[in-house]
């Protein structure tokens, strides 16, 4: 979906899984810092909306995602996921319920697989899954915002923001009045200073949530049988998941970032002839922090080891720990 906000002056579009909406408009670190100052908004109206409606909502997907959902109150947020069976992240998804309907954003272009998955799991159940997102576009508020919001629209509050499903013929002029706008790299710049990975980012096609730190947010462990529960429980028994997520300082007099994909090795491991112990699933440039990343590493990398990101010094915080 593209973004009729692209439309104005200074928006510069993101490329990628991004593409649609803008990746600034023109001053990334002054649209970081108006977030920070709980101002503005971001345009994520390029994400996937699907809707569940029905009496059996709430126990159906109970059934077929990692969290706990057959007591989430009207209101309430909270995030899931789908797995695999063999316990690998394939989809994520960000939930609120209104009372009547379940709402859900998930990342671009995910919501047609996903939706074919859940149609398939319907059986006896009293449910309806939509595509919403020809009518409805994301935007978020940044956290304190005192930004006002139409009547009778799905809002989702968590600690990050306000997630807002706004009808799309509305999003111009609700942009008009509530701005200035921030792109999608202030988004993700403050996304990975919080240490918050994304399906699709910080996952690939083997990633289970123990490596990127979503047990809790997004994993209930004390709840029913789910595809891929088994992989979950081992690994929480045994405590050794392959892989774990790192947050990284990178080197500010480097012009270029590490692209996604670049490979970490120990700086005493001589540089791009030592071992590969993982990889930058994303990096940005921050307001204050200046060039930052996230990275999956194996998990018995030291957590006081000096890395390189490619040619790129890089002092790393834990996020997973080992």
């Amino acid at each position: 979906m593209k973004s009729p906000l692209l439309s104005l002056p200074g928006a510069v579009p993101a490329e990628g899984v991004d593409e649609g909406v803008a990746a600034h408009y023109g001053d990334i670190f002054r649209e970081q810092r108006t977030l920070v100052d709980g101002k503005g908004l971001v345009d994520l109206s390029h994400r996937g909306v699907l809707t569940v409606t029905g009496e059996d909502r709430l126990t159906w997907l109970h059934l077929l995602v990692t969290q706990h959902l057959t007591d989430l109150r009207p209101g309430q947020a909270t995030e899931a996921l789908i797995l695999s069976s063999n316990g690998h992240i394939e989809h994520g998804l960000s939930l609120v319920d209104t009372g009547d309907t379940l709402w859900a954003h998930v990342e671009p272009g995910s919501q047609e697989a996903l939706i074919a998955y859940l149609e398939s799991m319907k059986f006896f159940y009293r449910v309806e899954v939509a595509d919403r997102t020809e009518d409805i576009a994301l935007i978020q508020l940044p956290a304190g915002s005192i930004a006002e919001v139409p009547e009778n629209v799905a809002v989702r509050e968590t600690p990050y923001g306000r997630d807002v499903f706004l009808p799309r013929a509305e999003l111009e002029s609700y942009a008009a009045a509530h701005g200035p706008l921030a792109g999608v790299l202030a988004h993700e710049a403050l996304r990975v200073e919080a240490h918050r990975p994304r399906v699709g980012f910080e996952t690939d096609h083997r990633t289970i949530p123990h490596e990127v730190g979503l047990i809790g947010s997004a994993v209930h462990l004390q709840k029913g049988c789910y595809r891929g529960q088994e992989t979950v429980a081992r690994v929480e028994n045994l405590g050794k998941p392959p892989r774990r997520l790192v947050f990284l300082h990178l080197d500010g007099s480097e012009v270029h970032l590490p692209t996604p994909g670049t490979p970490v090795r120990l700086a005493s491991d001589g540089g791009e002839d030592g071992r590969k112990l993982g990889f930058i699933t994303t990096s940005v440039r921050h307001h204050e922090l200046g060039p930052i990343a996230l990275a999956l590493v194996k998990r018995n990398v030291p957590v006081d080891a000096e890395l390189l990101a490619g040619d790129t010094a890089a002092a790393q915080e834990t996020v997973v720990e080992p």
